[in-house]
């Protein structure tokens, strides 16, 4: 292979003539791509081919299905802070990605997408596996285009990729006809993007806002902070735990935004949204001000709109203006990454205690500890609970593993009760809610991160809609732990037909295979553990496995996941039981 890779590199070198799939690979290599994506197919099975002579420089992973690529091209971005890359075929191979795409978009995953397509001269005429995939993920992406012709491909990979990264991360898909993949060109090198004109990534900081919300915080007696996942994609960590350390603020985060303070910090008052902490939710419609930091007030986290947190005056710090006023009408609005923000704000605000103000926040906990909380981790009897198998997975990660959770009733466990205290520590699906979104991203997490355990959770349903990609870690010995949470139940749907349609569960019964048996047929160690006294010898045996392991956990059937706001309801109206 050392020799392949020679005649490849001589073939750039020497020639300066270059097909366009390796031009594509050159770009890969130029941004820095260790690790990526795909599946072959007739409309790129040109750039596999020069993919055989570029193994030492580009890791390639062949998934079991292009969900299972954009998914791990997610989880890979999530983890490394990197662009996620995955390759998909025409027609078919492309709008398979599709579900990923629209979650990456709604996540503000940097991902560039390249797909195959048909001939140019075919383009338009219904050819074999061809699909107009530029005007399907027009809506879903922050920039298309379409390739035929080769001399484009490096100007336009390197704007991809920089528009991928830059400002509010996204999605970026790239349609390259399969001509424009053979065809060979006079190669002038490959030079990044860092600036395209009509396009401003970051707005321009206006200081007289910055003043503005210095003195709405400093003029505030019960201030609240809420804070997303733009902290951790500005890298701003640092930066805001010296922001609310100085202001004495209490601060709530969003799913997407756990891990960028440790979770037993002392101004940390847990998670927001549906199915959020008590405390939080509850006294978002006490505060006198609210400081959204990176974060879009989703309709999951602000419940009924019209009755949200209307007492309080709004300082919104956000890198895309488009989300400033979108929800909810900013009193003072700062526009900019926060990590040039926040250090703006830090400087003008004054060093408080809000210890009053505090004490409501932990009076509230005490309540939702007593009442939710001690019965989901520490059940005196009856079937093991997802949140105890939580509890005792704590205990062996010590809050430094990688979560990566699917969509439903194991999703909000998994949030609100793994101890995930390291930044980028969270991978699950947050605005799109995608099922299935978890094994595959699960892959991609741990090429991202490849020192961290990384650890899947998932419940029976979920874990049904992508466990072809079990392959994919079998043939490559990925060593992911996968914890299936089997409740019989597509579980959230089940807690909602309890709940609102008085128990009339229409379809949400679910019959499975035998998991450890399925495990075993792709060589992967695996358990089921039905007692509570089996559960912390299982989950010690799972995370001193060498390689793969799958342990599914039998657990309440009809265990409902609390607190609540329904949907309609005003964050008031949370309820514990």
């Amino acid at each position: 292979m050392e020799t392949e890779q020679q005649e490849a590199t001589a073939i750039i070198s020497e020639t300066k003539q270059i097909s366009g799939s390796i031009a594509i690979l050159e770009a890969l290599v130029a941004e820095g791509v260790g690790t990526f994506f795909g599946v072959p197919g007739g409309a790129n099975i040109a750039i596999y081919d020069a993919l055989y002579y570029y193994s030492e420089k580009l890791e390639h992973i062949l998934v079991r299905h292009e969900q299972g690529a954009i998914h791990a091209a997610q989880g890979y971005a999530r983890t490394s802070g990197k662009v996620g890359v995955a390759l998909a075929t025409s027609g078919p191979g492309a709008t398979n990605m599709i579900t990923g795409i629209a979650d990456a978009m709604i996540d503000s995953t940097p991902v560039v997408c390249i797909t195959g397509q048909v001939y140019a001269h075919l383009l338009g005429t219904d050819a074999f596996q061809e699909t107009d995939i530029i005007n399907i993920t027009g809506p879903i992406t922050k920039w298309n285009y379409q390739i035929t012709d080769a001399e484009e491909i490096p100007a336009v990979l390197a704007k991809a990729f920089y528009i991928a990264r830059s400002g509010r991360p996204g999605p970026v898909l790239i349609d390259i006809t399969k001509n424009a993949q053979l065809q060979l060109f006079d190669y002038k090198g490959y030079t990044k993007c860092d600036h395209i004109r009509s396009y401003r990534p970051k707005p321009i900081v206006r200081p007289e806002y910055v003043e503005q919300a210095a003195k709405l915080i400093n003029e505030a007696k019960k201030p609240l902070v809420l804070w997303g996942q733009g902290v951790i994609l500005g890298g701003a960590e640092a930066e805001f735990k010296v922001f609310i350390e100085k202001s004495g603020i209490p601060s709530a985060w969003t799913i997407l935004g756990v891990g960028a303070i440790p979770g037993n910090h002392p101004l940390n008052v847990g998670m927001l949204g549906m199915h959020g902490n008590y405390a939080p939710n509850v006294l978002t419609n006490e505060c006198d001000l609210l400081i959204a930091i990176g974060m879009r007030f989703d309709d999951r986290v602000t419940g009924r709109l019209d009755k949200y947190a209307k007492q309080a005056k709004v300082v919104h710090l956000d890198i895309d203006p488009a989300e400033i006023d979108k929800n909810v009408k900013a009193t003072a609005p700062v526009w900019g990454d926060c990590k040039e923000t926040l250090p703006m704000l830090t400087a003008l605000i004054e060093q408080k205690e809000h210890t009053a103000w505090l004490t409501e926040f932990q009076t509230r906990y005490k309540e939702e500890l007593d009442i939710v909380i001690n019965p989901e981790l520490n059940p005196a009897s009856g079937e093991i609970t997802m949140g105890e198998v939580v509890r005792h997975l704590n205990v062996l990660t010590k809050g430094e593993a990688v979560i990566v959770s699917d969509v439903g009733q194991n999703q909000m466990v998994a949030c609100r009760y793994a101890k995930m205290d390291k930044t980028r520590s969270n991978v699950t699906s947050g605005g799109l809610g995608t099922m299935g979104f978890a094994l595959p991203a699960a892959i991609g997490a741990k090429y991202g991160a490849p020192d961290r355990t990384v650890i899947t959770i998932a419940g029976d349903g979920g874990f049904q809609m992508t466990l072809q990609e079990l392959g994919t870690i079998m043939q490559n010995k990925i060593d992911i732990k996968i914890i299936v949470l089997n409740n019989r139940y597509l579980g959230m749907i089940r807690q909602w037909q309890e709940l609102f349609s008085e128990s009339r569960y229409s379809f949400s019964d679910l019959e499975s295979p035998d998991f450890v048996a399925l495990a075993a047929s792709y060589r992967i160690a695996g358990k089921c553990v039905s007692d509570r006294e089996d559960l912390p010898g299982a989950l010690d045996e799972m995370m001193n496995s060498k390689g793969p392991f799958l342990l599914e956990v039998m657990v309440t059937r009809e265990n409902n996941v609390f607190p609540m706001v329904a949907q309609g309801c005003s964050l008031s109206e949370i309820r514990l039981k």
